[in-house]
């Protein structure tokens, strides 16, 4: 019977004594970066002539520049006639897919706008479609979609 207690409680003390023998230190083990941050990227989309540009702040800001100036230049290129002035805010989101293709999500603007100018919807549309391709943002070194919103500001004088 005393045997058979001391062969247990042997066999307890070499259980519980793996980590003491293998020597393993806290110090010694490497954490992993598991934590994403999925509410910015790395890199933010690029037209292709913004892909010289090196800093992070200098490419987003040739992007919004560039995404402005296709846009207005699209929409510079037709008439309106309006009934009274108008000065206003018009929000265009854009989904940015992983291949680089962009898509009109949701267009928010006033019902004086959608009042007065009832083709700006429909010239939006077109404008985005009639961009070129553009480099996708990228989060660790994966293409990734995001969504942009472009203000545009509407300014009509009658």
């Amino acid at each position: 019977m005393f045997l058979r207690v001391f062969a247990f409680l042997l066999l307890l003390l070499f259980c519980n004594s793996c980590d003491l023998v293998m020597g393993l230190d806290d110090s010694k083990i490497e954490t992993l970066d598991t934590i994403i941050d999925f509410s910015s990227v790395d890199f933010s989309p690029s037209f292709p002539v913004c892909d010289s540009i090196i800093t992070k702040q200098e490419k987003s800001a040739c992007f919004r520049n560039t995404m402005h100036a296709k846009i207005s230049s699209e929409l510079q290129k037709h008439s309106f006639i309006i009934k009274e002035a108008v000065s206003e805010t018009v929000f265009v989101h854009l989904l940015i897919s992983a291949n680089g293709t962009v898509v009109l999500d949701e267009i928010q603007s006033s019902e004086n706008i959608q009042i007065q100018l009832p083709t700006l919807d429909s010239l939006l549309k077109i404008s985005v479609r009639n961009l070129p391709k553009i480099t996708p943002a990228s989060k660790r070194g994966i293409p990734v979609v995001t969504k942009y919103s472009l203000p545009i500001e509407i300014q009509l004088k009658k």
